[in-house]
This record gives C-alpha cells, sequence and structure tokens, in this order.
C-alpha cells in the first residue's frame, strides 16, 4: 500500500495511482486532526489548487471532509497561485492551507501542500505529524464528508476570489508608476499555470505594455513541465530574442511561485543571479537595509553582495520553509534559493514569482540597464561568481557507498584544499579560494545532486569534472 510521504513542498503523486480520492480524503482528515490537536481548527482553513488535471475536484472533496470535521474552509473560486494561498492565510488570520498544486512536476503529477497558519511551507515536525496520522489511517474510512451544497448551506464551506486583496498588497511592495515610465514593453509567460492574469494584469492595470504568450488553462502545459527553466521555455526566449521591441522577458511556473527570467537580448539569467542582483537593488537603490537568507545550494554571489553592503548572509538547509522562518520573524530583508523562490520583508513567507518578476522589471526600468549590463556591473564591484548544478546516476554499488564516502571528505578537490566541511543538508566542501562543490542525494531516486560554484567558468568546469570523479562516475 501507498505509504503518505511529505518532501521539501508537499505530498506529491502520480494521478490514478497513489494520488487519488480516498488518499486525498485520509490525508486531509489527518490536517483536520492535526489542526484540531493544536487548537487550529477553530480558525478554519483556506483550499486552493493549481491548473492541473481534477484540481478543482480535489479541492471542493477536501472541503467536504472538512466540512464532516466541523471545519470552516475558503476554497478559491479558480487554480489560484501559491503565494496569494499564502497571503489569504495571512489575511484570514486562517488556521493554515490546504492546496493542491505539484509546481513544476510533469503533468501526470498532483500534489498536496499544508501551510500551517504562519503562511509558510510545512516545517518537518508538522508534516511529520500529518504524516503519521495519514498513515495510520490509510485503506480506512476514517472521514465523515458533508455534500458541497450542503456545506456551503451550513456556513462551512465559502467559495471565494482573493485575487484583488493580494493586489493590493502588491501595489505596496513595487513600483509600478517607475515601470510604466520607463517605456519598457515586457514580454509575459505563465506557462499555462495560475499565474494567467496576475503578472500581465497587474502590469497592464499600470500602464505597461504587455505582451503575453502561453495565457490560457492547459493541464498539460504545452507538452513541457511547467518550470520557467532555460530548458522549458525555448519559444518565450525566442520571442524576446526576435522582438526588439521587447525589453524583458518574465515567466512563472506552473503555480507561480517561481520565477524565470530572460534578458532583452534573449539570455536567459540564472536565478541565483537574479537573488544577488535584486539585494544588491534593495540595498543600493532603494536604500532598504538587513540582511539576506540562502540555501546551503544557493550561489556565494548573494554573500558577496552582502558583505559589500555589510549586511549577513543567514544560510539554510534547502527548502522554502527555512527561509520562510526569517521572513515570519523580520530577520531578513529577501530569502531565496538556486531553484528560483523568493521573497521579501513584509509579504508572504513563502516563495513568490510573482513578485519576484515585477521587483525585477522594477529594477531594469529604475536603473535604465539590461540585467547582462547589471550583473557586469555587480561582478566588477563584488567579482565574479560561476555557478552550476548537474545530476548524477548512481549505480546500486555507488548508492550504497555514497554515505560513507561523503563522511570522509577528500583533502582536495581540482587541485584545491577543502577548508571547510557543512553538512546542513548533504555534504558541502568549501575549497581553499571559497569555491565549493555540495553533494545532496536524492531521497526519491538512486541520483547525486552535485552543485559547484567558482570564479571562472574554466575552473567550475575542473570543480565538476573533479566532482563526478570523486564520487566515481
Amino acid at each position: 500500500m501507498t505509504r503518505i510521504t511529505f518532501g521539501t513542498s508537499g505530498w506529491r503523486g502520480i494521478l490514478c495511482e497513489d494520488f487519488i480520492f480516498d488518499n486525498v480524503k485520509v490525508v486531509t482528515q489527518a490536517i483536520a486532526d492535526h489542526l484540531k490537536s493544536g487548537g487550529e481548527a477553530e480558525k478554519g482553513l483556506v483550499i486552493g489548487y493549481d491548473a492541473r488535471f481534477m484540481g478543482e475536484r480535489f479541492a471542493h472533496e477536501a472541503a467536504r471532509v472538512l466540512a464532516g470535521a466541523g471545519i470552516r474552509s475558503w476554497v478559491c473560486d479558480r487554480d489560484t497561485p501559491t503565494p496569494v494561498i499564502a497571503f489569504e492565510v495571512l489575511r484570514r488570520k486562517a488556521g493554515g492551507a490546504i492546496n493542491f498544486a505539484a509546481s513544476h512536476n510533469p503533468p501526470e503529477y498532483n500534489g498536496l501542500k499544508f501551510s500551517p497558519s504562519w503562511g509558510g511551507p510545512a516545517l518537518p515536525e508538522t508534516t511529520g505529524d500529518i504524516e503519521e496520522r495519514a498513515n495510520a489511517m490509510l485503506g480506512q474510512v476514517c472521514y465523515k464528508e458533508l455534500p458541497f451544497d450542503q456545506g456551503v448551506k451550513e456556513g462551512l464551506i465559502e467559495q471565494i476570489d482573493p485575487r484583488d486583496a493580494y493586489f493590493e498588497a502588491i501595489r505596496k511592495l513595487v513600483d509600478f508608476p517607475a515601470i510604466a515610465r520607463s517605456g519598457l514593453t515586457i514580454a509575459v509567460n505563465p506557462l499555462y499555470g495560475t499565474g494567467r492574469g496576475y503578472l500581465d494584469r497587474l502590469l497592464t492595470e499600470a500602464g505597461v505594455n504587455v505582451v503575453t504568450i502561453n495565457d490560457h488553462r492547459d493541464p498539460y502545459f504545452g507538452g513541457m513541465p511547467p518550470e520557467p527553466s532555460q530548458a522549458h521555455i525555448p519559444d518565450f526566449i525566442k520571442l524576446v530574442r526576435e522582438d526588439a521591441s521587447i525589453g524583458l522577458g518574465l515567466a512563472t511556473d506552473g503555480d507561480a511561485d517561481r520565477y524565470g527570467i530572460v534578458d532583452r537580448d534573449g539570455s536567459f539569467i540564472e536565478p541565483n543571479y537574479i537573488l544577488a542582483l535584486l539585494l544588491d537593488y534593495l540595498l543600493r537603490s532603494r536604500k532598504q537595509h538587513g540582511d539576506a537568507a540562502r540555501s546551503v545550494a544557493t550561489s556565494h554571489l548573494i554573500d558577496a553582495v552582502a558583505e559589500h553592503h555589510g549586511v549577513k548572509v543567514l544560510e539554510t538547509p534547502v527548502g522554502f520553509k527555512y527561509i520562510g522562518e526569517f521572513i515570519r520573524d523580520d530577520r531578513i530583508l529577501i530569502g531565496g534559493e538556486e531553484s528560483a523562490g523568493l521573497t521579501v520583508r513584509g509579504h508572504v513567507p513563502d516563495k513568490d514569482g510573482i513578485l519576484a518578476c515585477l521587483l525585477v522589471a522594477e529594477m531594469v526600468a529604475v536603473e535604465g540597464k539590461s540585467l547582462t549590463e547589471l550583473l557586469a556591473d555587480l561582478y566588477r564591484r563584488v567579482g565574479e561568481f560561476y555557478t552550476r548544478r548537474e545530476n548524477i546516476r548512481l549505480s546500486p554499488e555507488l548508492e550504497r557507498v555514497l554515505a560513507q564516502k561523503l563522511e570522509s571528505p577528500p583533502e582536495e578537490i581540482a587541485g584545491k584544499k577543502v577548508s571547510d566541511v557543512i553538512t546542513m543538508d548533504g555534504s558541502k566542501f568549501i575549497l581553499s579560494d571559497g569555491s565549493w562543490v555540495l553533494f545532496r542525494k536524492s531521497g526519491t531516486e538512486p541520483v547525486v545532486r552535485v552543485y559547484g560554484e567558482a570564479g571562472s567558468a574554466a575552473e567550475l568546469d575542473e570543480i565538476m569534472r573533479a566532482a563526478e570523479e570523486y564520487i566515481g562516475r
């Protein structure tokens, strides 16, 4: 029998295999029991879903189970971005949210994310309790259900449109008049996902000229995973490169919590660099002050920017929930991770691809330079950083000995002495010149993820080759 397991971003599974209505109802009941045990049930839950198959049905089934447990829910009336759901939890002072979304996974997947009352992704102690409760009930009819209409009639279910309240908050965080004054034409690509009618509408209402593609709902996401990475948005890159009137390209992933940025010449700008550019912009141009946070797998370019401006960087394990804690506690100005997640002080403690895109648009408009030019300026001030991630598939023999191998780090990699080892999430070897390599084993497949960074592209190539040799590929 399938076991319910929550990863870094909730429970995910393949539709019709393990992600089925019976299992969704059991997990929903486990969440209800978790809320009751913590005294949060009376606050109710926000329920949302992304643009995948059956999202609305799963959301309605969850609302019926919650109603059967006597817990109120607010159900989004259309597929809704993850950051908007997080914002609605905080706005309503709800007990949390259930969000049916599988982020950038292929279309055959769906997922269930739980967010507690503070609005960020649930921490391991929370998801562990929900897992334990759910797995103890799998295969049982352990829940009651009210018909959806009856739940509405009894005041236990309410359908909502959270967009306007979220728009009001975003307009306080972004200088839309500056974007409009710049005369920029901006291309927007929601990748057939929940970002439709959000990023494009905010910009259009501000008087910005917008060119939009892939802005209808398609559960197949145009035949690509809904991830705004360079490999998955060739049509968008081509559009920006060939249309000379377009000054910037902004994309969001399937549930609009991640971003993909294309410069005016069609160059894809890595998320690592966007995070550092925005930290520099907020500190230098906006004159804001505060520390930053990044995951252990994220570029140290942000560290160089922070040192340049006299602020600190807090390092976290992989998973935005840890960065979300710092936002919740008002400890940082900006937090982000290499996989294109970002948020800022005064906003939700979850990643927001819509806000990230808008801040990039503001930065380009105010600075009057392309992103490539801004990155070159930044390099001149803090030094150059080149970063890359590769996946190495492991043979059964290598998988068995990997942990033991990483417990005994080499004295050097690519001729550079290993000066420090960080083991908060995987094994990160800091080298004598500040370059580094991180090994993280996948929790679901025989793959080790290798992250590397160096001061030049040639040095990075050497480090990545040495890392592969060390693993024994």
